[in-house]
C-alpha cells in the first residue's frame, strides 16, 4: 500500500505556547500535502528549558500540556502523529525520561517510548558538551506499533548511531522507523544524513528523520536535513536548515518486493 509520510522541521524556542502554535501551523502543511503519518522533531515542545525535571512533572499525565496538545492535535487533523520527545517524570526516579508518544487519528495515545541512548558526548561547537543523563533516565524497551499503514518502529536522535537497536526494531516487523532528532550541527553535517540513509538500507524499510533546524542558533546549533529515506538508500525528500515540511510518498510494497530479490536477513551468519 501506499501512504504520504511527513516530516516537521522546527526552529523551537524556551516559550512552550509559541512552539506549539509552529508545530500546529507544520502539521496542517503536512495534512494539506496528504500526509497520514506526521513526525515532529525531538524537544519540540521544550527545546531549551531549564526546568526540566518541573516539566516532566507536568506530563506525566496525559493531561500534560505537551500530550493534551498532541493528542488533540491529531484528533482535530485526522493524522497519525510521532510527537518528538518531552520529558516525562517517573514516579519511582528523580530524573524523568525523553519520551516520544504516538497519538493515532483520533487523538488516543497509542505507543511510548522512551529514549534508550543519551547523548553524553563533547561536540566542538558552541555549546561544547552535553549530558543528556543529567535530566535523563535511560530507556530500556525497543517499541514497534501496528498501525494501519504498516509496522512502525521508534527511535530518537543519539539512538541512530546504534545499529543493534535498528537491528531489533526490524526483526521485530518494522516497515518505518521514525527518528524525531535534535542533531548538532557538527555532527550532523557530518553523519546525520549518512545513518539514516545505512539504518534504511541494512535494515530494509523506510526511515524518516525529523530534526530540529536552527543552524545558527548561538549556543545549541542543530542541522536540519529532515528527510524520508528509501530501503535502497534513496533520500525521497529533504530540506536544508529552516523550518518546514518535508512529505514524501512512501509504497511498503517495495519492502517486499526488495527482499525477495535480496534476502539480507536469511544470509545473516553473526
Amino acid at each position: 500500500m501506499t501512504v504520504t509520510v511527513a516530516a516537521v522541521q522546527m526552529c523551537s524556542g524556551k516559550q512552550l505556547e509559541e512552539n506549539l502554535q509552529r508545530a500546529a501551523q507544520l502539521v496542517a502543511e503536512a495534512v494539506e500535502q496528504g500526509a497520514r503519518l506526521v513526525v515532529l522533531p525531538e524537544n519540540f515542545a521544550y527545546y531549551g528549558s531549564k526546568n526540566l525535571q518541573e516539566i516532566a512533572q507536568q506530563e506525566r499525565t496525559p493531561h500534560g500540556p505537551a500530550r493534551q496538545f498532541m493528542a488533540e492535535l491529531a484528533a482535530s487533523q485526522g493524522v497519525w502523529l510521532v510527537g518528538g520527545t518531552i520529558p516525562v517524570a517517573d514516579a519511582d526516579f528523580q530524573k524523568g525520561f525523553a519520551s516520544c508518544f504516538v497519538y493515532d487519528d483520533t487523538g488516543e495515545e497509542v505507543a511510548r517510548y522512551n529514549k534508550i541512548h543519551l547523548f553524553d558526548v563533547d561536540v566542538g561547537d558552541t555549546h561544547n558538551r552535553y549530558r543528556e543523563s543529567d535530566d535523563y533516565m535511560h530507556g530500556a524497551k525497543p517499541v514497534v506499533l501496528e498501525t494501519p499503514f504498516g509496522k512502525i518502529g521508534l527511535s530518537v536522535c543519539y539512538d541512530l548511531r546504534f545499529a543493534e537497536l535498528y537491528r531489533e526494531l526490524a526483526e521485530r516487523g518494522a516497515e518505518i522507523i521514525v527518528v524525531p532528532s535534535a542533531f548538532t550541527a557538527t555532527t550532523g553535517e557530518a553523519h546525520w544524513q549518512l545513518l539514516l540513509r545505512a539504518r534504511a538500507v541494512e535494515n530494509q524499510c523506510f526511515v524518516i528523520g525529523a530534526n530540529m533546524g536552527e543552524r545558527d542558533h548561538p549556543r545549541k546549533p542543530t542541522w536540519g536535513e529532515s528527510m524520508i529515506v528509501h530501503p535502497w538508500g534513496k533520500v525521497l525528500n529533504a530540506l536544508e536548515g529552516g523550518e518546514g515540511v518535508v512529505c514524501a510518498e512512501i509504497d511498503l510494497a517495495e519492502i517486499a518486493h526488495l527482499k525477495s530479490r535480496m534476502p539480507i536477513a536469511s544470509h545473516r551468519r553473526l
